[in-house]
């Protein structure tokens, strides 16, 4: 319970601290430690909890008053904003849902107090982890690259202490989200990573930034509103705070909790940003990289699916039932989950901004985990699992990678990256490690997409069969043009890599050695945490008469272990060490300007060689296909909560 205590509290002081601090060096010294200590209290954790589930009887007063007040600053400061910026709609969302708050905890709540406040299982283990190494390596990183951000905006006010300051609060937050057992905690720090995130991305504070800013804060509002009437729902009918009570009425009784699980699956699916909630996340992009990297990886998105897989043995459950109108909330998990992979894996290719590709695959493969979410089986659970892991790491080694790039070689496109497996060797290895983990064989995110696709056959759900067929396909061709371009070698160009700030390289070779580590041991945390987390979530329910499997042998998992391992070891072998000298490059004719790669062909005529990818705008361009996902998945919510009212009048 300490260690639960320290983590939630510990980064609150730190983010006081960081307010505070003026001085750069006394900044560096804060963010180090207090990240070293938060990842060693995250480890310490796991450690003291390995391998089952825990439950603390912690009910306190103060603190449903603290989250009281904690609804109060939060409107507070949505409403200055809003006022501010002349957002009427963040204001009335904002305004409604702390009425909602105040008269759920004081006229229906205030005489329930829960005994269980802290609840650990093995996935709030592995989600503890993610924020804790990952959430603690980004900011380490942000040390160095917001001295160059600051350094590129010299002009404007230095709001470091302020940028820190959040991303730490962050953490707390993301913490309180995956410990609590009491849901009113649980939905005030999920409403705090809300503000957090408002504030990150609005954090130039121009006009695009705000923009993107208040579209976040009003999509999650929605989604927010629709948490508070879950709660309205658990409280007057099922008389408890409790999310694990909760979740154990839902398994046995799927068809009385019908509209609840809808509000709070649909709380889930616009915080992981499922369309046609998706544009919040794309426009996060205008902040500065650590902050897309920590949205990305290792908090809010990842609150979402973590309500999604928490709500998952009710989906299972629901769709084993006879009655049609409890199937409702997996269905709509399911389809707007799977609609969203596949028309964002498109959207991708048509993308040469890396952010851009790297929020559309985020937002891709976020739908893919909600999908299995939806279908709720063990083999699923398993899958989405593993895909919120390797997500997390290979996504953040990304990003942190085009942000140290962008600084260099002064942009983000990945048609400006030719030769950076030369200009800088060191950075486009890690950022081809990151790829090859997205997408390839033998590492651990195609993995768990194997294990997806097993799944959905085992349980036949054909439209997801074909939505994942499709979707991987996009995925495979939008990552491979991007690995063609780093990988291309053609001369010596002039090594652009000094300069590098020692706290990103240490940051950046923090999530390489985690993807590495996930991948090479990904058999015994299947063996080790996944797998019994899964007997114990389900130990209860039958399983359709059939024995729970992994949909991969472990001998298969050791296998691909090793294959990587392998991998790794030929990526990164004679780094630094080519004693290749420099020499022209062959342009097939008479060189004109063999730095500007301009040859004379065999008409004499002056021509440029240039390797350029395909895009196919006409085709998979966000004008033609953006908006058909975003009415499937709208007309699939929409119908989703009609049928679901029909459960109501007979509840009340």
């Amino acid at each position: 319970m300490a260690i639960i205590g320290f983590l939630i509290l510990f980064p609150l002081v730190s983010a006081a601290a960081l307010l505070c601090i003026r001085h750069n060096l006394a900044r560096r010294v804060v963010v180090c430690v207090s990240a070293a200590a938060i990842v060693a209290a995250s480890i310490a954790l796991v450690a003291a909890y390995f391998g089952y589930a825990a439950a603390f009887e912690f009910s306190s007063v103060a603190i449903d008053y603290v989250c009281t007040g904690l609804s109060v600053v939060i409107t507070a400061c949505i409403v200055y904003y809003g006022i501010r910026y002349r957002n009427v709609w963040a204001v009335m969302l904002a305004l409604v849902q702390f009425v909602a708050v105040i008269v759920l905890e004081y006229l229906f709540a205030h005489d329930i107090h829960e005994k269980i406040g802290i609840y650990l299982d093995p996935l709030t283990l592995v989600m503890a982890l993610i924020i804790g190494i990952v959430g603690s390596g980004i900011c380490v990183y942000a040390l160095g690259y917001m001295d160059d951000f600051q350094a590129q905006h010299s002009g404007q006010k230095d709001r470091r202490p302020v940028f820190f300051a959040l991303m730490f609060l962050f953490l707390s937050a993301m913490f309180c989200v995956v410990f609590s057992n009491n849901l009113l905690w649980l939905f005030t720090a999920w409403e705090v990573t809300t503000v957090c995130s408002f504030l990150l991305i609005g954090y130039t504070k121009t006009e695009e930034a705000m923009k993107n800013a208040f579209r976040q804060i009003i999509m999650n509002l929605l989604g927010g509103l629709a948490f508070v009437a879950a709660l309205f729902f658990i409280v007057v009918n099922c008389k408890t705070l409790s999310f694990a009570v909760f979740l154990q009425m839902g398994v046995s009784r799927p068809d009385l909790v019908v509209l609840p699980v809808t509000c709070l699956a649909f709380a889930g699916l616009t915080k992981a940003a499922q369309m046609p909630f998706h544009t919040w996340l794309l426009g996060a992009m205008v902040a500065p990289t650590p902050t897309s990297a920590l949205l990305h990886s290792s908090t809010m998105v990842k609150a979402g699916v973590f309500l999604l897989i928490k709500l998952a043995p009710i989906f299972y459950c629901s769709a084993s039932s006879a009655s049609i109108l409890a199937a409702i909330p997996s269905l709509m998990v399911i389809l707007v989950g799977g609609v969203t992979f596949a028309f964002c894996s498109a959207l991708a290719i048509s993308q040469s901004n890396a952010k851009r590709v790297l929020a559309y695959s985020t937002v891709a493969n976020l739908g893919l985990i909600t999908a299995c979410a939806g279908v709720g089986t063990p083999e699923a659970v398993w899958a989405a699992i593993f895909l919120v892991l390797f997500h997390a790491v290979a996504k953040s080694l990304l990003f942190l990678c085009v942000g140290t790039a962008e600084h260099h070689i002064g942009s983000r496109d990945i048609e400006d990256m030719d030769l950076l497996f030369e200009r800088m060797p060191r950075l486009a290895r890690f950022m081809m490690l990151g790829i090859m983990c997205m997408f390839i064989a033998p590492f651990g995110m195609l993995i768990a997409k194997w294990a997806t696709l097993v799944s959905f056959v085992d349980t036949h759900q054909v439209a997801l069969i074909i939505l994942l067929a499709f979707g991987s396909a996009a995925t495979f061709m939008f990552w491979a043009k991007w690995l063609g371009k780093l990988a291309g070698v053609a001369g010596l160009p002039p090594n652009q890599e000094e300069g590098t700030h020692r706290s990103e390289w240490v940051s950046i070779g923090l999530m390489a050695m985690l993807a590495l580590g996930c991948c090479v041991t990904l058999p015994l945390i299947s063996s080790y945490v996944v797998e019994p987390y899964l007997h114990y979530l389900f130990g209860g329910i039958a399983l359709r008469g059939e024995a729970f499997t992994a949909g991969i042998s472990s001998s298969n998992l050791w296998i691909a272990s090793l294959a990587a391992a392998i991998i790794f070891i030929v990526l990164f072998a004679g780094l630094g060490t080519t004693k290749a000298r420099k020499v022209d490059v062959y342009l097939a004719g008479v060189s004109v300007d063999n730095s500007g790669r301009t040859f004379r062909d065999s008409l004499s005529a002056e021509r440029t060689a240039t390797a350029r990818n395909w895009y196919m705008e006409g085709v998979f361009g966000e004008e033609m296909i953006a908006p058909i996902g975003t009415i499937c998945s709208a007309l699939v919510i929409i119908i989703a909560f009609a049928v679901s009212a029909i459960s109501l009048p007979g509840l009340i």
